[in-house]
């Protein structure tokens, strides 16, 4: 069995079948590795051995990034994946803390380097002609290593949805280690095509579609997600497989339903975040299975949803997959309901999720080693994440670790409200966080962005709200904040530290405001 992804990779050299399409052309893995070859013979003719060999990469979804990754694994260098939404100096910062010697961008891309101080960095635009001769006259290939299973792959940036991104080594095994349970789980084969649509610069492309394609042999069509043009995509390349991240699925169903939506090849869709509501309606709409799981993107917390899932639970976690309070470095009881299904305990059973046997997959922080050991405490993986389990080992989210609430006294997580507030069927995306009161010390505020076409008014939010059992009086949002969309990171995972900042006030939209002890919404 392969354990790189230079070993996945090589097995598919001589093979004739289908590997990348793209709207102007098709590759066949051989094409596809004789072109990653080059670029990586191009790659390493450019670089200086004497420096730590790491690759970036500032590139969308398109056939260049595909052949890029293969290239790092062929060459035996390091891939650095760069957030093609960052700017300025936190771009340059990402690129000098990753040590990039080398850069290979387009010009789509290029002016994101405008007025940087790339020093160290050599830049290389892949669509210019000099990058067309060196890759015609590049001498074959001598890799500069031969990866083993740990060794890195890439370093990918975390999402930064709490803080600055922080480089993740990502070892060549957890692309073999992911492939296969998917490929066997929907039945995937060399005559598949998979839908890689989310940033392949991040695990959840690696991890939940490129690797299903080096497992299978599977075709790959690379694209940039739009909602209005997915299914176009869809049926225009014949895709079976696709797989998503955060919001994807709400985006998708937020458009108009048509009578054969769920006319076309699409048969599977594996990913993380989408809620029980979006996963329900994603597969009726469409005609396909939807598995939703949850992973870091350290890969060192794993859970899987099995039949029978409760609503609301993410699912059960791999061994070793726990809820700890990070003060006491205690298991936290199991979470206990009351006949409506609101959570009694949620200061004791709310924790974080932890790995207890330690980092899995996780090979560290590149150059971060007080961030590594804040994620690595008492031989324990710490993922940032507030969760809660039943008595039954379902798993819960209620958010991250700074998405406690202090309402008057009480400590509330964010989670358990967001999930109330997503029955309402006005409502397509919502997050719930903290804005300050003098009074009670955090006032609940919720951001919503309501469906197309559809209506949403006070009177109907209090009707609704008060219909909810399971809400207790002070998890009622003080504020409602009816918003266009939600601020998100590249990888659609809504910021909320920007809707924190922006407080009570809100930046467009509508706000509606509900007095102390009143059950009614007024607009602001």
């Amino acid at each position: 069995m392969a354990e790189s992804v230079t070993q996945l990779l090589i097995e598919r050299a001589q093979n004739d079948g289908t590997a990348l399409i793209a709207a102007d052309r098709t590759w066949s893995w051989r094409e596809y590795l004789a072109d990653a070859e080059r670029t990586a013979a191009a790659v390493l003719a450019a670089a200086d051995p004497a420096r730590p060999m790491h690759v970036g990469v500032l590139l969308g979804n398109e056939p260049t990034m595909l052949i890029a990754l293969a290239a790092g694994a062929l060459g035996g260098y390091v891939t650095v994946g760069i957030n093609t939404t960052r700017r300025g100096a936190a771009l340059a910062a990402d690129l000098h803390r990753a040590d990039c010697q080398i850069l290979l961008t387009d010009a789509a891309h290029q002016p994101l380097l405008d007025g940087l101080d790339l020093s160290g960095v050599t830049v290389i635009d892949t669509a210019a002609p000099e990058w067309a001769h060196r890759l015609s006259s590049a001498d074959p290939l001598v890799p500069h290593s031969i990866p083993a299973a740990m060794d890195p792959f890439m370093l990918i940036f975390t999402s930064g949805t709490s803080g600055d991104p922080k480089p993740v080594r990502f070892a060549h095994m957890m692309i073999p280690f992911a492939g296969p349970p998917l490929v066997e789980r929907f039945g995937i084969t060399a005559d598949d095509v998979c839908y890689l649509s989310m940033p392949l610069f991040h695990s959840a492309a690696l991890l939940g579609g490129f690797c299903v394609a080096l497992a299978s042999g599977a075709a790959m069509v690379p694209a940039q997600f739009s909602a209005s043009t997915f299914l176009d995509d869809v049926r225009r390349f014949g895709v079976t497989y696709m797989n998503y991240v955060g919001k994807p699925l709400a985006y998708i169903l937020a458009t108009p339903e048509q009578p054969d939506d769920a006319d076309s090849p699409l048969r599977a869709a594996f990913g993380n975040e989408a809620t029980d509501r979006d996963i329900d309606e994603f597969s009726r709409r469409f005609g396909c299975a939807v598995w939703d799981g949850f992973g870091s993107t350290e890969l060192a917390i794993i859970i899987t949803r099995e039949p029978g899932t409760p609503t609301g639970s993410i699912g059960k976690g791999f061994p070793g997959v726990a809820v700890y309070h990070r003060s006491t470095g205690t298991e936290c009881p199991p979470a206990r309901f009351d006949h409506t299904g609101a959570l009694c305990n949620a200061e004791e059973a709310i924790g974080e999720l932890v790995n207890t046997t330690g980092g899995g997959l996780f090979a560290g922080y590149y150059n971060d080693d007080a961030a590594t050991g804040e994620r690595l405490r008492d031989g324990m993986y710490w993922s940032g994440d507030l969760a809660y389990k039943d008595a039954d080992e379902w798993i819960y989210l209620a958010g991250r670790t700074d998405d406690w609430l202090r309402v008057d006294g009480e400590n509330l997580a964010a989670g358990p409200i967001e999930r109330i507030l997503q029955r309402l069927p006005a409502v397509n995306r919502v997050a719930v966080y903290a804005a300050a009161d003098p009074v009670v010390g955090d006032a609940v505020m919720a951001a919503v962005v309501c469906n197309d076409d559809t209506e949403l008014t006070p009177d109907m939010l209090t009707e609704f709200l008060a219909a909810q059992q399971d809400l207790s009086p002070k998890a009622w949002p003080t504020y409602i904040r009816i918003a266009a969309d939600l601020p998100t990171t590249a990888t659609n995972k809504i910021l909320k530290r920007e809707l924190k900042a922006q407080g009570a006030v809100p930046a467009g939209g509508e706000l509606w405001v509900r007095a102390p002890r009143s059950t009614t919404y007024r607009p602001a």
